[in-house]
């Protein structure tokens, strides 16, 4: 891809959003953001200014690596279909980006790479031994998301690794007391660990000059600020084998730690757009580079695109952002997204019952320039879209085209009755473009309303169904109606960043090609529309029941498929026992049981319900001989939804308990059981 360099006067943006992580499906949490980068590139790209979004999966870490073991499969199927399920929501959602890639590429371990050396040969890269806390029954060192145990500040219980939840106190994963592995339910040891480190602190007159200006919003600077007062410390950029991702050249057996390749994504997705044109990404990329870089995240993830990335961009020679932008969480009626309430929604849940615009309205009207944290209240979701977009917005034209195409040919009016009303809607485009401009969204989507509501209080006024039914009337009641459709047009210009395929039904309407932001200045005269088909539908109290309901299906759907003790998160939320009635526990006979070929975790099970045989892939293999589990009686869970699975069709689910590795115990009933009885 060769591009020309931009003619004076345009701005040449490339806009990034946050990696997503390529181990489980998108969820509207993400699409906050994900809409929200996507409004401002498509305003971007209508006023005239060369814009690039690039961006990726973020495809490496343990995580990735013990879920790819869990579903018996290798890392790289795992962040393959993940990367194909990413890709489709986001191109559902109408998201404009220019190239969607993965931080598993050549182009990104090029980077990587090269980045590290320039870094190690600038003396910003130390190594030294440090004690860290290792799995005994799963022979790994472990990432400190992956260790749980006693606040050794407050005593309490179940808490994370670095942060106590109760107390909000921070310290180290050593520090943690009956700390206890999530992979495997052990005990860990501690050990010594070499491990490389980048030198923070090498950089920190820069951060504290850089981290201070506009290209940051006032509440990260501030918060920031905390960072400096202990002196920036080193930071820890390897991890130990096993591990999924890039090793770092010149130490086997380890590797960059994914937080540091993920942001080069950045750089090796644009890469990977480009091609050869080396000058291209030069102009983009090189030190004191005059186009604009724009970051798009979520302020969880702040402190590393504002401190760690742009210090390692300096040490490395390349540019640094020209704005890093952070936007809050999104909650749900108030709360936290609960998968038990049905409100932690995914993109394709969503998908499968409203039309993509209706969010991406809801959001860009909650949506400002602070790092907020934004509701999604289910029910004013409906009343906003069905009274903003249904019963202003395009109430207008419903209600002025009829007359234009049945009494006048569909021809509009040459000329326009108040010319007060149209400038109105003209000239506000200045201070709606400003609002776009600084990602103040929801001041937008304000202005763009009142508009709607001055053009329905004229045509209430002015009644052309009533001067229509009285000879005489009929160029007032064209020009009514062609000043109505006028003020929607320029409606539809303004919302054409946040609602494009309703904006391109309109343009087939109104007959007038795409809708630049500048034709909101010339109105429509003399000029013939198509007939009007209606653009949406007011959203249905019965469909977000049924998005909810199908949340918690989906909640059923994850359960069933996670076996054996790996799991992400240690904690489950409590169910109802509603939802523990639908569980069918029978008790079965192992009638045949083997190894899987080519699976770590996994045996092939053959059960005997009393009559009724079922396939089952369970992940035991760690704990027993196949050998000695024929005639075993075990509980088994019934009524699961049949799961394919890369060695077959497993039919159902095995029940075992204990923290793992060789403690990994089925539960046989009495030796009267009977094969096929309900567990109660």
């Amino acid at each position: 891809m060769t591009q020309d360099t931009p003619p004076a006067g345009v701005r040449d943006i490339l806009i990034t959003a946050a990696l997503p992580y390529a181990n489980g499906s998108i969820h509207l949490g993400h699409m906050l953001e994900y809409v929200q980068t996507d409004i401002w590139a498509r305003f971007q790209r209508m006023r005239g200014n060369r814009t690039t979004w690039v961006w990726a999966d973020d495809a490496h870490g343990t995580p990735i690596m013990l879920s790819a073991q869990k579903a018996g499969i290798e890392p790289q199927q795992l962040i393959d279909a993940m990367k194909a399920e990413h890709e489709k929501d986001f191109v559902d959602f109408q998201l404009s980006f220019d190239n969607f890639h993965t931080t598993h590429s050549d182009e990104n371990r090029h980077f990587a790479e090269l980045i590290y050396s320039r870094l190690q040969d600038a003396g910003h890269i130390s190594v030294r031994e440090i004690e860290q806390l290792y799995d005994p029954e799963a022979n790994m060192f472990l990432p400190a998301r992956f260790v749980r145990g006693t606040c050794p500040r407050c005593k309490a219980e179940d808490q994370d690794s670095d942060a106590c939840e109760n107390c909000s106190s921070t310290y180290d994963a050593t520090e943690l007391l009956n700390p206890r592995s999530v992979i495997s339910g052990a005990t860990p040891v501690k050990k010594m660990s070499e491990q490389y480190f980048f030198k923070l602190g090498n950089f920190e007159p820069m951060l504290r000059e850089w981290t201070t200006g506009e290209q940051l919003q006032p509440e990260i600077s501030n918060k920031l600020k905390e960072w400096f007062e202990g002196g920036l410390m080193d930071w820890d950029i390897s991890r130990n084998e096993p591990y999924w991702g890039f090793e770092i050249p010149g130490a086997p057996g380890k590797y960059f730690y994914v937080w540091l390749d993920a942001p080069i994504g950045y750089i090796a997705s644009h890469k990977n757009l480009l091609g050869d044109d080396e000058d291209e990404f030069n102009r983009h990329w090189q030190a004191g580079a005059d186009t604009e870089l724009v970051h798009f995240i979520g302020k969880d993830i702040a402190y590393f695109h504002t401190l760690f990335w742009p210090a390692v961009l300096e040490g490395a020679g390349f540019r640094k952002p020209t704005q890093v932008h952070c936007h809050g969480f999104l909650t749900v009626n108030g709360q936290k997204m609960s998968k038990s309430r049905g409100t932690f929604i995914k993109a394709r849940t969503y998908l499968d019952h409203l039309p993509p615009e209706y969010i991406r309205y809801y959001f860009a009207a909650k949506l400002n320039a602070r790092v907020e944290d934004i509701d999604l209240n289910l029910e004013d979701f409906v009343a906003r879209v069905n009274s903003d977009l249904v019963g202003k917005v395009v109430n207008i034209a419903s209600r002025c085209a009829g007359f234009i195409t049945s009494k006048f040919d569909h021809q509009l009016a040459d000329g326009l009755p108040d010319n007060e009303l149209f400038n109105d809607s003209a000239t506000a485009g200045d201070s709606i473009a400003s609002a776009f401009e600084k990602r103040e969204y929801s001041r937008a989507i304000r202005e763009i309303i009142a508009l709607a509501d001055s053009a329905n209080q004229y045509i209430a006024e002015n009644a052309p169904w009533t001067l229509a039914k009285t000879p005489g009337n009929e160029q007032q009641v064209q020009e009514i109606c062609t000043l109505g459709i006028n003020v929607f047009r320029n409606l539809m210009i303004y919302l054409k960043p946040v609602i494009p395929e309703i904006t391109e039904k309109s343009e087939t309407f109104l007959n007038c090609g795409p809708l630049s932001w500048s034709d909101a200045a010339h109105p429509l005269i003399s000029h013939r529309i198509e007939k009007f088909k209606p653009l949406i539908k007011r959203i249905e109290s019965e469909t977000i029941d049924a998005i909810v309901e199908a949340s918690k299906e989906d909640l059923q759907k994850e359960q069933a498929v996670v076996e054996g003790p790996l799991a992400d998160d240690p904690i489950s939320e409590e169910i109802s026992f509603d939802d523990f009635a639908k569980i069918d526990l029978r008790v079965a006979t192992i009638e045949a049981a083997e190894h899987v070929k080519g699976a770590d975790k996994l045996l092939q099970l053959t059960l005997d319900l009393g009559g009724e045989k079922r396939n089952v892939f369970a992940g035991i293999k760690s704990a027993y001989d196949p050998a000695t589990l024929v005639g075993r009686q075990t509980v088994m869970v019934a009524n699961l939804a049949p799961r394919k699975m890369r060695f077959g069709m497993s039919e159902g689910m095995v029940l075992a308990a204990g923290p793992g590795g060789s403690d990994l115990f089925i539960l046989s009933p009495d030796n009267g059981a009977a094969a096929g009885m309900r567990v109660k």
